[in-house]
């Protein structure tokens, strides 16, 4: 998706792990993706830099789809699709 795409994309579901270091956002969004119906999109905000590679590899391994990033002021906006 493009940055555009992303920043209009509506979410089911927004973690707030800004005040967590690794591993702390992917465990989070662990719990959140439960939370979201197959099909709509969990939304992780995190200030933790490792979460852009550790949030993508997570939902490429256990099957949802990774939508993209969106950065913020001192933190990210990621995004994921569950898919089953």
């Amino acid at each position: 998706m493009t940055e555009l795409d992303l920043t209009n994309i509506q979410v089911a579901n927004t973690v707030d792990a800004r005040g967590s270091a690794c591993p702390g956002p992917l465990l989070e969004a662990k719990k959140g993706i439960g939370k979201v119906k197959v099909g709509e999109v969990l939304e992780v905000l995190s200030g933790d830099p490792g979460t852009r590679n550790d949030l993508p590899g997570w939902a490429n391994k256990v099957g949802h789809e990774f939508l993209g990033v969106l950065s913020a002021a001192g933190y990210d906006r990621l995004f994921v699709r569950r898919k089953k």
